[in-house]
């Protein structure tokens, strides 16, 4: 079996409903993506959604001109060999974003998936049936929008929520101290101040989330900063998350697990090169005695192929959404399956389970590769 052709969608929609202020930076995101397809000289398609950040167009461009001609003619099923040679291959001046090469990669799990008559997680080697959901935050306007989120969080019956603050200490510790305040006790409360902090601030607040049992701080430093954070993770008792977008994958997060930077490691399908790093960095944590948290891929089509890995996964407690789930819940017929005690389903049939909603799509597509 060959890999036959390739297309590249560019696409672009006016679905956000996001507010300026949601993000820290940079204003709303239109949510922008791409939509990777692969097809086989035998007929299977794959598919995949990718990040394309702030520009569509631009993410496109790169893809067309880095990823289109790397894959024709290979065999689909050979994705160990293919990320080896991608790897010498980028660094050859082609240097791609993070984002770029997962959604090629994911098209050849679906392709194997579908060439086995078999769901991702089966292929992957299943290990639950079904994984705890929690919410994670957007930027909002005070901490009584953030202590109502959380306990509606709670009562839906969801697992956890995390709070991504705006960044400034005082004011974050107050939005903290209310959510605790709201949910109560036993309700799992984490904390992503998103680099917010330098060491000093990151140590006081890390000691105040203790206080208030919070069950992680995540990247209060810049994962780059091995140093800091050693130290950071050494001093505290309340477990410290990182590695999110770390480049390098496994190669880079052995060495933070081997030195102690951080005490939960992160991967994803989508900023790690798709579903190959992702078991190679579970695996290398499970080693070693940590969980390897799956970080939300943000759009819903390629939140599904986290949620494979994460039925596969005996080191993953659970699975990240951010929420207001509707603001990323587009271009795909059926929407994620979660129950109503909090629990999410990975599709049942063969491959990813990604069913394209080809009429948005083709409304959002501005171009074509």
């Amino acid at each position: 079996m060959k890999i036959s052709d390739i297309r590249i969608r560019v696409c672009q929609t006016d679905h956000s409903m996001m507010a300026d202020s949601e993000m820290r930076a940079g204003g709303a995101s239109s949510f922008d993506f791409l939509l990777v397809s692969m097809t086989t000289d035998e007929g299977i398609e794959g598919h995949s959604f990718g990040f394309a950040g702030r520009g569509a167009r631009m993410a496109g461009e790169i893809a067309r001109q880095t990823m289109k001609p790397f894959f024709p003619g290979k065999d689909p099923l050979a994705r160990e060999r293919h990320y080896q040679e991608f790897r010498t291959y980028d660094r050859w001046w082609n240097h791609v974003p993070i984002h770029t090469y997962g959604p090629f990669h994911i098209c050849l799990w679906d392709i194997a998936g579908k060439a086995a008559g078999v769901p991702l997680y089966r292929l992957l080697g299943e290990y639950r049936q079904k994984v705890p959901v929690y919410a994670s935050s957007f930027v909002l306007d005070g901490p009584e929008a953030y202590a109502r989120q959380a306990l509606a969080v709670k009562e839906r019956g969801w697992h956890g929520y995390t709070v991504h603050p705006p960044g400034d200490f005082d004011l974050d510790l107050e939005i903290y101290r209310v959510c605790r305040e709201a949910v109560g006790s036993g309700f799992k409360l984490m904390a992503d101040p998103v680099c917010a902090y330098g060491h000093q601030q990151a140590l006081r607040m890390g000691r105040h989330l203790e206080k208030l049992d919070y069950y992680w701080i995540e990247e209060p430093l810049h994962d780059t900063d091995f140093h800091e954070l050693r130290r950071l993770a050494a001093a505290l008792d309340i477990p410290v998350r990182g590695t999110e977008v770390l480049p390098g994958n496994h190669y880079a997060i052995a060495e933070c697990i081997s030195a102690g930077v951080v005490d939960i490691v992160r991967s994803d399908v989508s900023s790690k090169h798709g579903v190959t790093p992702v078991r190679k960095t579970a695996h290398l944590a499970e080693s070693s005695g940590m969980n390897c948290e799956l970080h939300t891929t943000i759009y819903h089509p390629l939140e599904i192929m986290n949620l494979h890995c994460c039925r596969a996964m005996s080191n993953c407690e659970c699975f990240e959404l951010l929420y207001p789930m509707e603001y990323m819940n587009f271009g795909m017929l059926a929407p994620l399956n979660i129950d109503a005690e909090g629990y999410a389903h990975a599709p049942e049939t063969p491959g990813a389970g990604f069913d394209p909603d080809w009429d948005f799509i083709e409304n959002a597509t501005v171009e074509q590769f």
